[in-house]
């Protein structure tokens, strides 16, 4: 697929009026410039309905006063503070943009000469840098797609809550019984959270006897431990050397984690539900499930993340989105290595990421196209990195050409899919 390289943004002339945010927890700095230098001072506006109110009358007072004819919005990528804005202002007649916090950062020292960071300065610089049309187009998620969004972000930091509670709990282990986790090996399966919820200490397991241990793991695991595991876990707690002081506080704080746990991975299943109906309001959905290999939960995340793929003109403008797209740092004779810019929204390249190991694993879709490139002397996490924007050109392509995925697209004589 050819490459189309992104164009520079022309959304300011002679009639458009610059009106930049630096966004804040509480309140915001709001600053405008005209086409000739004249300036509405920055000033602060709180983050509620009357602080927006203010804002929009400040901007669309200057704008009517100099006669200008459209109104541009920018502000920094800062989290989720100016969400809230966004949405005030996606239903007035202005066009929203927003500035790389590294731009802002590396262009701040050029005004006065000075690293001076202050709340009046900074919607200035964001002004300049909307003025050198160095910003990008907001996209808004709307309907199934704003709602696949906060499910995708909602199972992301449940899943660090799950993985965060494991770990909790593995600690505890440490302390009260380090060699279960040497018999059993995995301690997420039924049969070891069934042990560690009823039996988790040592004299416990001793006191059912190996008779009684080995009947609990075939009924539990329903047959999948034999004897041998249960005279493992038998012997090690014979053996152990875990605490015996403070194991009441210890047990009570195991059965949390699991009940915690539990709880979790029901909220994770729920989620994962809705982000399945969502899908189906999503027109192109059926287009990226074609795909081999990607699943409703990375679908619904990669539809979440980019907003929507049709409101993408270039390969290169969803490339940025997830800070895939290749740079360089060459000198002279030097001739330095590509890398990925990692400036985009982390949570799509993670995805991505995610998606490109599933895609390389045996019989994979694109296990072949790894495998050339390790061939080649390609590191493994590079290859990874080159299959995710492998997939997320398919992706595109699939979505802008109304296409499901055909295996093998290229071999038919026809051009093949592919990222450049």
């Amino acid at each position: 697929m050819k490459t189309i390289p992104a164009k520079k943004m022309k959304f300011v002339n002679e009639k458009t009026l610059i009106v930049a945010v630096d966004i804040g927890k509480v309140s915001n700095q709001g600053y405008g410039r005209c086409p000739n230098g004249e300036e509405v001072k920055p000033f602060e506006f709180f983050n509620n309905g009357e602080g927006f109110k203010k804002f929009w009358e400040r901007i669309w007072q200057a704008k009517e006063i100099y006669h200008l004819e459209a109104v541009v919005v920018g502000f920094e990528s800062t989290g989720p503070y100016g969400e809230p804005l966004v949405q005030f202002l996606s239903k007035r007649p202005v066009r929203l943009v927003q500035v790389n916090p590294m731009h802002t950062k590396r262009l701040k020292e050029l005004e006065g000469n000075s690293p001076e960071k202050t709340d009046r300065k900074d919607p200035k610089v964001i002004a300049d840098i909307m003025g050198l049309g160095h910003a990008l187009t907001v996209i808004i998620p709307e309907g199934s797609a704003a709602e696949l969004r906060r499910l995708t972000q909602a199972r992301e930091r449940a899943v660090q809550r799950k993985t965060v509670l494991w770990n909790q709990l593995q600690s505890l282990l440490a302390l009260l019984f380090p060699e279960f986790l040497q018999v059993m090996k995995d301690m997420k399966t039924h049969s070891a959270r069934y042990l560690l919820g009823h039996y988790p200490t040592p004299q416990e397991i001793c006191r059912l006897g190996l008779e009684g241990l080995t009947a609990l793991l075939k009924r539990v695991s329903r047959g999948k431990l034999k004897g041998e595991r249960a005279r493992a876990v038998y012997e090690a707690a014979s053996e152990s050397v875990g605490l015996q002081e403070g194991q009441l506080a210890i047990c009570l704080e195991i059965r949390e984690l699991l009940g915690a746990i539990t709880a979790t991975e029901g909220f994770i299943a729920v989620v994962e539900r809705g982000m399945a109906q969502g899908l189906e309001q999503i027109p192109y959905s059926p287009f990226l499930l074609s795909v081999r290999g990607v699943g409703k939960v990375t679908v619904a995340g990669l539809i979440g993340e980019v907003g929507d793929f049709r409101k993408f003109h270039t390969l290169s403008e969803i490339m940025k989105l997830a800070g895939l797209n290749l740079f360089e740092i060459s000198s002279g004779q030097h001739k330095g290595r590509r890398h990925i810019s990692k400036r985009g929204r982390p949570l799509l390249r993670k995805l991505l990421f995610f998606a490109a190991i599933n895609m390389v694993r045996q019989n994979g879709l694109m296990r072949p196209f790894y495998q050339r490139l390790v061939g080649r002397g390609m590191r493994r996490i590079k290859a990874l990195v080159a299959v995710a924007r492998k997939l997320l050109g398919i992706l595109f392509a699939l979505v802008r050409d109304h296409q499901v995925y055909i295996p093998d697209y290229g071999k038919k004589g026809t051009v093949e899919l592919e990222a450049a």
